[in-house]
C-alpha cells in the first residue's frame, strides 16, 4: 500500500520557494519564488538579493535612510530573479509560487512573461499602494491569484 502523507504539489512547490528564500542575505525580509509548468516541472527559482556581480557586502541592506543608503534601489526581488534565471524559452501559461505577494514592479514582469497564476503564502503588505497596483494589473491581465493553504505537514531539513 502506498504512503498517504506525501506532499501535495502546492506543498512541494511552496516548500521549494521557502527553501529558496533562505538563500537571501536580506536581514529583514527573505522571499523565494518557484515557477512551474502545467506538467508540474520546475522551470526556475529565485530569491531576493543583489544583482549578479554586485557585491552584497558593498551595497546597503538597510530599510531606512536616504534612497541610496537603503536596499530598495538595489535588491532584485525573488519573482524577477526567477523570471530572469529561466533560460528555456517561454514561461507562457506557467504558475508562480511566492512566499510574499508580488510588488507592482514584479507584477509587470510576471504579466509580460505570460505567467497565468500566482500562489502566494503571505500578503502582509496588502494595504500598500504597490500591492494594490499589482492586484489591479493582475485582474486586468487575467492572472489568477490563489492564497496558499497550509497543508499542516511539517518538513524538517537539518543543514
Amino acid at each position: 500500500m502506498k504512503r498517504t502523507d506525501y506532499l501535495s504539489w502546492d506543498e512541494y512547490f511552496m516548500g521549494i520557494a521557502e527553501l529558496s528564500a533562505r538563500r537571501s542575505k536580506d536581514p529583514s525580509t527573505q522571499v523565494g519564488a518557484c515557477i512551474v509548468n502545467d506538467d508540474n516541472k520546475i522551470m526556475s527559482v529565485g530569491y531576493n538579493g543583489m544583482p549578479k556581480s554586485c557585491s552584497d557586502d558593498e551595497f546597503p541592506w538597510d530599510r531606512e535612510g536616504g534612497q541610496l543608503e537603503t536596499k530598495y534601489f538595489f535588491v532584485c526581488h525573488a519573482e524577477l530573479n526567477a523570471i530572469l534565471n529561466y533560460r528555456g524559452g517561454s514561461l507562457e501559461g506557467s504558475r508562480l509560487y511566492a512566499t510574499l505577494f508580488p510588488c507592482n514592479e514584479c507584477a509587470k514582469a510576471i504579466i509580460q512573461a505570460g505567467i497565468k497564476e500566482i500562489i502566494y503564502a503571505c500578503d502582509k503588505y496588502a494595504d500598500s499602494n504597490s500591492v494594490m497596483a499589482s492586484k489591479m494589473m493582475f485582474k486586468a491581465a487575467g492572472v489568477k491569484l490563489t492564497p496558499y493553504t497550509v497543508g499542516g505537514k511539517e518538513v524538517n531539513i537539518n543543514l
